[in-house]
């Protein structure tokens, strides 16, 4: 069985964990059928399925994740903002996350990539 996200901060860690796994059903398990993540950059992948599709072709290059510290998580109910700085300190990431009927979390926007623009 595979492990869900039981606070909104366990979903980074399971995605790194998969990721590096080379799971892409797993990666796109962490999000809700209708959920819409603004990558590649400059465009947005909308659904589950279509999520799968798109870490299929990113881990075949089998990139390798860094866990990185997250920020103060904000709840509100049901709904939670996560975010993470990158690593090399530029832009930011963020992701609005769902309370499931189970009790557990998955993302429903991803924003995984943010600069700020350039002057």
């Amino acid at each position: 069985m595979t492990e869900k996200a039981l606070t909104p901060e366990d979903i980074t860690r399971l995605f790194v964990e998969r990721s590096n796994a080379g799971d892409a059903a797993g990666v796109a398990a962490l999000y809700e059928e209708d959920a819409v993540l603004a990558y590649p950059a400059g465009s947005t992948t909308v659904g589950r399925e279509a999520i799968r599709e798109l870490w299929e072709k990113v881990l075949a290059n089998r990139p390798h994740f860094e866990h990185e510290e997250p920020l103060p998580t904000l709840v509100s109910g049901d709904l939670a903002l996560t975010s993470t700085p990158p690593k090399d300190g530029s832009g930011a990431r963020a992701q609005v996350v769902r309370r499931q009927p189970d009790g557990s979390w998955l993302r429903v926007l991803d924003q995984p990539e943010f600069r700020p623009p350039t002057k």
